[in-house]
């Protein structure tokens, strides 16, 4: 069995020879000769540049300790292929994962094969429905409106937030980036945003005001404050709780965080739950998200963040400021080329004693030798080291035991950095991490 796993998996990653093809006919057709399993269970659908996967691991877990079977499908994975799928905060096994891949590729009809977004998604929907899952939290794969994702018709829709990332496929301004993410909003279902820039809003706005859904907006209808580094107060839609367990790192979680409760309260105000204080603070308290301010050692402490993009950089900034207290910051970089490289580095690297630039094995990275030439307005000490574990041992011998190493600028950099660690992984996973 684990011999077929293997090869759908490697299958499914030549789906990518292909590209990415927006539109959902093609997923329409595939779900329908799956008997439509996307229909068989609720679901909360996630857009956004950032947060989005934080996001949903928190509902998943709040709703998993409420008694309810919950699927989460994420993206990309770090490791594993099976990190896409989890029920009951598990891991999908993988014999499971590869009878959903038989599922899908029975019902597929000529020569036109999906796109390795298409048939993971439909793959996820066949499991979650196979395995009698209640609630699916699904986070979008890009954008939104021609997302692959976007035919769940959800309880709640979420943008966490929109920034510049993907312009090559969602647009060149933030107002198009927008109406692309806005594409997720459903006739008369409520959402929930933490974005505030007033171009955001205005498609937001534009959107609800067609598809006649409320807007709830963080801030407005409903507001975080934190308390320390590893607590938040929520004054919610209907509730105020006071000092909840913040159980993954950085000041934006406390939005994220906010994001999950508001939308577990429009849950409840649609009389299909009922929140119960210690499970809220068990399912925070317990959540974990791999990848982001996600600590591997100590003295010194080495950290991997998946930040990819100028407002995730931002994100560990912050983060680094104030949940963080060390003497002198070690970065470890690996990028893709297609990245805002110039604007990652402007938030990150004023900050750091040293920049070591890598090359991931993804062939989108970026050459580490054009990373140490666009540094060099922004840091004095930066150095290139073609291999990650090599980059990694040298910011170990440059660090004292009161110093921080931060191992970033790419989730597929960082599943590359966990591998090394003794993540364990499966054959043929690390084609895409």
């Amino acid at each position: 069995m684990i011999h077929e796993y293997e090869k759908a998996v490697q299958f499914l990653f030549n789906l990518q020879k292909a590209g990415i093809k927006f539109g959902l006919n093609r997923t329409e057709s595939l779900l329908s000769r799956l008997g439509n399993p996307h229909h068989r269970f609720s679901a909360l659908h996630i857009a956004g540049t950032n947060g989005k996967g934080s996001t949903a691991a928190m509902i998943a877990a709040i709703l998993h300790r409420h008694g309810f079977r919950v699927g989460l499908y994420t993206s990309p994975h770090l490791v594993r292929f099976t990190e896409r799928f989890r029920i009951d905060d598990k891991e999908v096994s993988p014999h499971k994962v590869f009878r959903a891949f038989e599922h899908v590729m029975e019902v597929v009809e000529g020569d036109e094969l999906p796109t390795f977004f298409e048939a993971v998604t439909a793959m996820a929907f066949q499991l979650f429905a196979a395995e009698g899952v209640e609630w699916a939290v699904v986070e979008t794969g890009m954008g939104g409106r021609l997302d692959a994702t976007n035919l769940l018709e959800p309880r709640v829709s979420i943008i966490t937030n929109v920034a510049l990332d993907h312009q090559e496929f969602l647009g060149s301004t933030l107002s198009a980036v927008a109406r692309e993410k806005a594409g997720i909003i459903k006739k008369e279902t409520p959402v929930l945003t933490a974005a505030r820039q007033p171009v955001v809003l205005s498609a937001f706005k534009t959107r609800c005001l067609k598809m006649r859904a409320p807007l709830l907006r963080l801030g407005t209808h409903f507001r975080v404050r934190r308390n320390g580094s590893r607590h938040f107060t929520y004054d919610g839609l209907h509730r105020r709780w006071p000092h909840l367990p913040l159980g993954l790192l950085g000041e934006h979680q406390c939005h994220n965080a906010a994001l999950a409760l508001a939308a577990l309260e429009l849950l409840e105000e649609q009389d299909v739950l009922r929140l119960d204080l210690d499970r809220v603070r068990e399912g925070l308290a317990h959540v974990h998200w791999p990848g982001r301010l996600e600590i591997l050692e100590h003295n010194p402490v080495v950290m991997v963040d998946g930040a990819h993009n100028p407002s995730g950089a931002e994100s560990l900034r912050n983060s680094l400021t104030h949940f963080f207290r060390y003497r002198k910051l070690h970065l470890v970089m690996g990028i893709m080329a297609d990245k805002d490289i110039r604007g990652i580095f402007r938030r990150l690297l004023p900050h750091a004693e040293t920049a070591i630039f890598t090359r991931p094995r993804y062939g989108r990275a970026a050459d580490p030798e054009l990373l140490r030439r666009l540094a060099k307005p922004y840091i004095q000490r930066h150095y290139v080291v073609d291999h990650p574990a090599d980059a990694i041992a040298q910011a170990k011998d440059m660090a004292t035991e009161e110093d921080l190493i931060c191992i970033t600028g790419s989730l597929y950099f960082i599943g590359e950095v966990k591998e090394l660690y003794g993540e364990p992984f499966h054959p043929h996973d690390q084609l895409l991490a």
